[in-house]
């Protein structure tokens, strides 16, 4: 039986340790605050280093580079050499580079792995994962445990996060547009909802306009995707779109927007706070 190592269960990892428990993988789990990683009801590790000491693979899913360095750097000398490190956090391009040198320093396969999907496809194990490194047969029962589809971009780490940032692209352009068209609606004294209907089945409806549409008309914000990922992500969007020429001013314009929307622990539909401006 794959022993694996998951460390943070946020909305993300929880989802993906009950998936991967369910797949029958023996797995432990830790998290910075342990109620939330007591919760799943799962082997528990007191610390990073204990989590991965026997572990096959051991997955991140942390919330930023920072949070993904400072564990990493504690668990990795207890790592085995030959354990596989898949690393899922969305990070950023450099910082992928970077993690990938100090798996290289302590003897360690590193596989870049961000993923696509939100709680629910977490939960049920249907997220899509974008990989970029050596394939590795030990990754087969994880990766078939978490996902509905395996991408694998390259062998060159960090093309798993430069596709994953061009996703995130459109997802955040989306949802913020969406938002706008709710948000103008209103300000026009429309109902928002016929604008919803207007674009239903047609070419330029959309599954997820429809979802955060009706969770932007509710009210309802319970997080999927939360503000506060959408605003790091539109920033990290908007370093790679610095860094290879293209015009960064719609990544930055999302940034603000998202980062400026109200209690970041909301799901990424309350950007509609941020479009309705004073009306809110």
């Amino acid at each position: 039986m794959t022993k694996v190592a998951l460390l943070g269960t946020g909305i993300m990892g929880a989802g993906m340790a009950r998936s991967m428990a369910r797949a029958g993988l023996d797995v432990t789990v830790w998290n910075r605050s342990a109620d939330k990683a007591r919760a799943l009801d799962l082997p528990v590790a007191e610390d990073p280093a204990s989590a991965v000491r026997d572990a096959d693979v051991v997955v991140t899913m942390l919330f930023d580079f920072e949070s993904v360095c400072h564990v990493m750097t504690e668990a990795l000398p207890a790592v085995r050499p030959d354990a596989v490190w898949l690393q899922t956090s969305t990070i950023g391009l450099a910082e992928t580079g970077g993690l990938a040198e100090l798996a290289a320093k302590h003897g360690v396969s590193f596989v870049d792995a961000p993923v696509l999907g939100t709680r629910q496809p977490a939960e049920n194990g249907q997220l899509t994962v974008l990989a970029a490194g050596e394939r590795d047969e030990r990754l087969e029962p994880v990766l078939d445990a978490i996902s509905a589809k395996v991408v694998w971009v390259g062998d060159r780490p960090g093309d798993g996060h430069r596709l994953k940032l061009v996703m995130n692209a459109w997802v955040l352009t989306l949802t913020a547009g969406t938002a706008q068209s709710v948000a103008l609606a209103e300000g026009l004294g429309l109902d928002p909802r016929q604008f919803l209907e207007l674009i239903a089945g047609g070419p330029l409806d959309s599954g997820y306009a429809q979802l955060k549409g009706k969770a932007m008309l509710s009210g309802e914000f319970a997080p999927a995707f939360a503000l506060g990922g959408a605003a790091k992500d539109a920033g990290l969007i908007r370093e790679a779109a610095d860094e290879v020429g293209v015009a960064s001013d719609l990544a930055a314009a999302l940034e603000r927007l998202f980062g400026t929307a109200g209690d970041q622990d909301d799901d990424m539909a309350a950007v509609i706070r941020a479009l309705r401006g004073n009306r809110t």
